[in-house]
């Protein structure tokens, strides 16, 4: 198994977020996580990629953090540069081999060819997260967790990442918590429902 999650719990204070949560992931697999807002799919996803520690529980995920590509609600990308700029900046720092031709794929196939010498200060919502999204897969990851990755996308967008799931499921290992699972249900070996906590 590539994850494997046994018994997992999260609280902050005397709120309890997740309570008891297992799950386990074979590698090149889509694990589709859904529930109600509160029900803690956030947090899940959150301690899968290592930014929070569960409060009980034990996680193992089976393969090095920099083959990692996450979508959070923050888009981590600086609204002071350019698209162009932000992931020949990652491409650096994750080493990609031929950064500028996969930048420039990942451009062309997200539609933001054109607005990419733009700042994306000066991006609308959808085009700031169609960035992060080229941002998470610049790298060619092994393992690919999203949160949420359709919000503020247009249904042009939403369409191309569509796509990009159905293209990538099989070869890497997907994480997707959705509040629309239609959209992602095709993709799933694994399924998990959290329930308001």
């Amino acid at each position: 198994m590539l994850i494997q999650a046994d018994g997992i719990e999260k609280r902050y204070g005397g709120h309890r977020v997740l309570r008891g949560v297992s799950f386990s992931l074979e590698a090149g697999g889509t694990l589709v996580v859904t529930g109600p807002n509160g029900s803690g799919k956030t947090t899940l996803l959150r301690i899968l990629v290592g930014l929070a520690a569960p409060s009980a529980g034990s996680l193992r995920v089976g393969l090095d953090r920099a083959r990692l590509g996450y979508v959070g609600h923050e888009p981590l990308v600086y609204r002071d540069l350019t698209g162009l700029e932000n992931l020949d900046l990652y491409g650096r720092l994750y080493r990609v081999a031929e950064r500028r031709e996969r930048t420039g794929m990942l451009l062309g196939r997200f539609g933001l060819w054109d607005a990419r010498n733009h700042r994306v200060a000066t991006y609308s919502r959808g085009m700031t997260q169609r960035l992060a999204l080229c941002r998470a897969l610049l790298h060619d990851p092994a393992l690919v967790v999203l949160d949420e990755p359709h919000t503020a996308l247009d249904a042009e967008g939403g369409d191309l990442l569509d796509q990009e799931l159905a293209l990538l499921a099989g070869t890497a290992t997907l994480v997707v918590s959705t509040h629309d699972p239609a959209r992602v249900e095709p993709l799933a070996t694994a399924r998990l429902a959290l329930g308001a906590a």
